[in-house]
């Protein structure tokens, strides 16, 4: 039986005393990551075989007193078996920030496994949906070749537009935001720090025109700061930021035990069971 997704039903935080029932909630590109980014993308990871590994850095002594210490950062590292794919979880690390958020998870890949370099890497902040990373890392994992491009930048055009989503006036062959206004895809200059094969991408004067990279994000109200952020470096494969796209502007709702607070009041929402 479908639920019918409803704005007046309550959902918030975790309670210590309480544990809130399951929601379903939609839209998914403003549901956020149910406060499990690291488990639900991890998890999906090891259904798909891959490896996990804990690099630790800094030095912690016993009994040593504790302006002595030095801090402790931890990492995890997902591999693929053939190892021409990588994702780690580097929220803990201090990573850099994209729309002023800290990236929680980049995800990279190499057309050749004796190359230590990766042919791309994409990065993604706290609230973005696990469903859409775990869309877009089985569409990763399920390419021979992650590095080679299949199709055009239509393809991620065709799948948010094929959901609703409406194409920019001004410059429809490289933008599209949701019919709400809060979320967008768009092809252009990706931010500084963003990783790429293409050496281009390190060798462009300040006069030249930047390789152009896929980014996405929600801003729930104008101005007021972002709900997530994700970007693509400009080597990435078209078809598989369209897998990431055509998750994210889904119609499907998803299962949500706590919502961002400044979403809130824009989602639907059916209890679950």
């Amino acid at each position: 039986m479908e639920g019918y997704l409803h704005p007046d039903f309550p959902i918030g935080p975790l309670s210590p005393t309480n544990v809130p029932s399951a929601y379903w909630i939609g839209p998914r590109h403003l549901a956020g990551d149910d406060g499990r980014m690291y488990d639900a993308v991890a998890d999906t990871l090891a259904g798909l075989g891959w490896t996990s590994l804990t690099i630790v850095r800094g030095r912690q002594q016993p009994d040593e007193a504790l302006e002595d210490r030095q801090v402790l950062r931890s990492t995890v590292l997902h591999i693929s078996p053939d190892s021409l794919r990588w994702a780690q979880w580097v929220l803990p690390d201090e990573p850099f920030h994209l729309g002023n958020l800290p990236i929680a998870w980049q995800v990279s890949a190499r057309s050749d496994p004796s190359s230590p370099l990766a042919q791309w890497s994409a990065y993604f902040t706290p609230e973005v949906p696990g469903e859409v990373l775990g869309t877009f890392l089985a569409a990763l994992d399920a390419r021979d070749q992650p590095a080679m491009s299949l199709g055009g930048p239509e393809l991620v055009l065709d799948a948010v537009t094929a959901h609703g989503w409406l194409r920019d006036v001004d410059q429809p062959g490289t933008r599209a935001v949701d019919p709400t206004f809060a979320s967008h895809v768009r092809l252009g200059e990706v931010p500084p720090l963003i990783q790429d094969g293409d050496p281009l991408a390190l060798v462009a004067e300040a006069d030249e025109a930047a390789l152009a990279g896929w980014q996405a994000w929600a801003e729930p109200v104008l101005g007021a700061g972002y709900l997530w952020a994700a970007s693509f470096g400009p080597s990435m494969p078209h078809d598989l930021v369209a897998a990431f796209a055509d998750s994210l502007s889904s119609s499907a709702p998803v299962l949500r035990r706590v919502v961002p607070e400044s979403t809130h009041d824009r989602l639907l929402r059916a209890p679950a069971g």
